[in-house]
């Protein structure tokens, strides 16, 4: 070409949750089948809408409305209904102006760094949920700026790491929350919150806070939303309903805008994501419509209820299983579905490796070492090893913006036969892999 066509940022563009399935799928073409652990996509993993979601929903095909175009912003009753839901809470007030809906929440995630100057940075958690810090580190052209969560403390954040690279780089301008968190299952307790709302506010910043699984908190953990703390801190927070309902096909998210009149460098980015939505026209009409339906359906909060139970009980067997494993730590998790394990200090060596009997396995096997740019770290090895001798597909630590060795494995298997087999495959991995 005439000139170079990519800059820098586009080297930080990777998500290995989806990567590693391209590697799945040429073991499926080998005849076997794969267990998905790799994406928090709970219908993969049998879990079904209530029928009486189905109705509501089908019910809006008769509609006409549903067939149209919205407000660029949103459909408008919706809008309404969920700033409503929002300011019940008795913390920061929003109107329907202050919400606007995307197409999914990596939409949204991608306009929010789309349109800052390369030199802001967004400081994020780490382990890292790859959207965002892929995002972030792409705007800047450089890698993400990370705070970190602590594996030996209910991974919670290191408060003294953030305030320390807040205070010590003056190109941070926001910091993101994603509470419960992807890919450790943390709760962020209301005191935790409370602090981070007060760096944010000493150093001027504003926040992002992604919430899409607020709704999906079990144990009794204690926590709340970012609306209830933020004072007059200016602020999103992400939400969305392909996690709760679970309809993540549906591509429906929005972003609640707090405080924008506290501060007017904050109040332009807002109105430039929106107007970046208006050049769209509009997202995805139909479940829009049927957010108020559903949620202020009689049957939801028992719904909700109920998934949260299943998945504390899920989380208690996980625990159960993988208790004094000589070669993991992890903790049990309160929110989201998923859990993160740490290899312990010297369990990874050089070399380490599972039988595989299958020949053209093996073979593929080596293929993927030897496409890996550079030297592959130890936790993706290993999560190679299990994809090609257990066929389950994780996804490495280490792939989460981490220096940390280990895997996430979700908690979102409805058919308890599978989800034993699962747990099985992957405690023989580790067995098998760290006492070779």
């Amino acid at each position: 070409m005439r000139q170079k066509l990519l800059r820098e940022g586009a080297n930080e563009l990777s998500y290995e949750i989806r990567g590693i399935v391209r590697k799945a799928e040429q073991l499926e073409k080998l005849g076997y089948n794969i267990l998905w652990e790799n994406i928090g996509d709970p219908i993969q993993k049998n879990r079904r809408l209530p029928d009486w979601m189905k109705e509501i929903i089908s019910g809006l095909l008769f509609e006409d409305e549903t067939f149209g175009y919205s407000h660029s912003k949103g459909v408008l009753h919706t809008r309404e209904f969920l700033a409503d839901r929002n300011n019940k809470k008795g913390g920061a007030q929003i109107t329907a102006d202050d919400i606007t809906f995307f197409n999914g929440l990596g939409d949204a995630i991608a306009k929010i760094y789309q349109y800052l100057i390369p030199s802001a940075r967004v400081i994020g958690p780490s382990p890292a949920y790859s959207t965002h810090s892929s995002a972030e580190a792409s705007h800047a052209n450089n890698h993400p700026l990370t705070y970190k969560l602590d594996p030996e403390n209910s991974w919670y954040p290191d408060l003294d790491d953030l305030y320390n690279k807040i205070k010590y780089n003056p190109n941070i301008v926001g910091m993101l929350i994603i509470n419960p968190d992807n890919p450790t299952g943390m709760v962020y307790p209301k005191p935790i919150l409370e602090r981070m709302v007060a760096i944010a506010k000493e150093f001027n910043l504003f926040i992002v806070c992604d919430e899409i699984y607020m709704n999906i908190i079990y144990n009794n953990a204690d926590t709340c939303s970012l609306a209830e703390v933020i004072g007059d801190v200016p602020g999103m927070s992400l939400k969305g309903i392909s996690k709760e309902f679970p309809w993540p096909g549906a591509r429906c998210g929005w972003a609640e805008y707090y405080n924008r009149d506290k501060d007017a460098e904050f109040a332009r980015l807002c109105q430039t994501i929106d107007n970046a939505k208006m050049i769209e026209v509009s997202s995805t009409k139909l479940p829009q419509r049927a957010i108020p339906r559903i949620m202020s359906d009689s049957r939801y909060p028992d719904f909700i209820k109920a998934t949260n139970k299943r998945i504390g009980e899920r989380s208690a067997f996980l625990s159960k299983t993988f208790k004094g494993n000589p070669y993991i730590t992890f903790n049990e998790t309160n929110g989201a579905f998923y859990n993160t394990m740490i290899f312990k200090p010297d369990a990874l060596k050089p070399g380490q490796s599972m039988p595989i009997k299958d020949a053209k396995v093996k073979q593929l096997l080596d293929s993927w070492f030897e496409s890996n740019n550079g030297p592959m770290e130890m936790d993706k090895r290993f999560v190679y090893y299990l994809l090609a001798a257990k066929q389950v597909c994780l996804v490495p630590i280490s792939s989460f913006c981490s220096d940390l060795m280990g895997f996430r494995m979700t908690l979102l298997e409805e058919n308890d036969e599978i989800r034993d087999e699962i747990f099985k495959r992957i405690k023989e991995g580790i067995e098998e892999f760290c006492g070779a």
